[in-house]
């Protein structure tokens, strides 16, 4: 017990330590800290790379430092690591020989104007590709060209020098990509639970008797497009990290936009009163589905930010809301709150519908899964 007690100060540090590990290591905190640890990374990675080239005594070793920011300096989500590491490789090496062959033809010509005419031209080339979906190789191609040639007066051995440089920043920069990358995966689910959270709240504030003021509402309908918006710029690696097909994340993010619209009507919808009894009766359905859906709402976020929509299986929403009063036919609500009814049950419908979409795009991982698992067996035994 005594030896115990003194070794407990001791190990205190080192559970801090697998403390901060295991909080990094949390998909949810590093969505939330996402700046932080790409700030992180950026400065490890330049100093290996200052470390590299100044230990050594590499000439021009500056450029390894210029090369890896240019090639990390946006956050990579690891869905598209793997391309844009093949990206970067060929339009270096293009650029690299482009850029050496400038220096042999000024060498051995000694026109400036044709060496300058040659690079405007390639840089023309390079701008022309640049739009379109090879548009970083030719980016990179163009910006390697420079470093390396110069305007075509470097010498052949700086141009190689520069060339090297400019891969030893790109290695570095590779590999501190695959150091604690954000997956995409985890912005698009955490930015879509996020979202959801939100719409649950705007339904309770618009089926209650008090709502949210016109500022307030038309603020958090401008957040929730926004998120909406950069999830979809997601979609491309998402559908890599997931394995699943873009035509469903697509069928995912256009109903999860229906959703938004159709909320942002029914909030603009003023409720008209009408005779003090069917506005109560009708305001009780409203509120009970209201509540209903709200709780669908949150059932959605809590899985998605889990990862296991497992869940929700057992959720549905009924054709007539909890608790319905006498009436149910569109017919017998009053006139000024018949919009109110119909978006009401469509956003509904389009909730339920998004529910049995999450559940089916699990049991389809979970499918593609399973077959990969047996295809490497049969792979393996073969």
């Amino acid at each position: 017990m005594p030896f115990a007690t003194a070794l407990a100060p001791l190990l205190r540090p080192l559970r801090r330590m697998v403390g901060a590990i295991k909080h990094l290591a949390s998909p949810y905190q590093r969505y939330r800290h996402a700046q932080a640890l790409h700030a992180i990374r950026v400065a490890l990675a330049m100093l290996v790379t200052i470390m590299i080239t100044s230990g050594l005594h590499i000439p021009h070793g500056d450029w390894a430092s210029v090369s890896m920011l240019i090639v990390i300096g946006g956050i990579q989500h690891h869905g598209n690591i793997r391309k844009k590491a093949t990206e970067r490789a060929l339009g270096t090496v293009i650029g690299a020989v482009t850029g050496l062959a400038f220096i042999l033809v000024h060498a051995l010509f000694g026109v400036e104007w044709l060496t300058y005419g040659l690079l405007a031209l390639a840089a023309g080339i390079c701008g022309y590709y640049a739009i379109g979906r090879a548009g970083y190789v030719a980016l990179l191609t163009a910006i390697t060209m420079i470093i390396v040639a110069g305007h075509g007066d470097n010498s052949i051995e700086t141009g190689m020098w520069r060339g090297f440089n400019v891969l030893v920043g790109i290695v570095v920069a590779l590999a501190f990509s695959f150091a604690l990358p954000l997956h995409a995966t985890y912005s698009w689910r955490f930015g879509m639970a996020l979202n959801l959270r939100r719409c649950a709240s705007l339904v309770r504030r618009t089926l209650s008797d008090d709502p949210l003021s016109p500022e307030a509402r038309n603020a958090m309908i401008g957040e929730l497009n926004r998120r909406s918006i950069s999830m979809r710029n997601l979609m491309p690696s998402v559908a890599k990290e997931m394995e699943i097909p873009m035509a469903r994340l697509e069928e995912i993010q256009t109903l999860h936009r229906s959703i938004l619209s159709t909320l942002e009507m029914m909030s603009a919808t003023p409720l008209k009163q009408a005779d003090a009894a069917a506005w109560q009766r009708t305001m009780t359905s409203f509120q009970n589905e209201g509540r209903y859906m709200s709780l669908v709402l949150l059932a959605m976020a809590r899985a998605l930010r889990a990862g296991d929509a497992t869940q929700l299986k057992r959720a549905t929403i009924p054709d007539t809301p909890p608790a319905a009063p006498a009436y149910l036919n569109a017919a017998d609500v009053p006139v000024g709150l018949q919009g109110p009814y119909w978006l009401s049950h469509q956003l509904a419908s389009q909730i339920d519908r998004l529910r049995r979409l999450l559940v089916a795009t699990r049991r389809a991982r979970m499918r593609a899964k399973a077959k990969g698992e047996k295809d490497a067996k049969d792979e393996a035994a073969a």
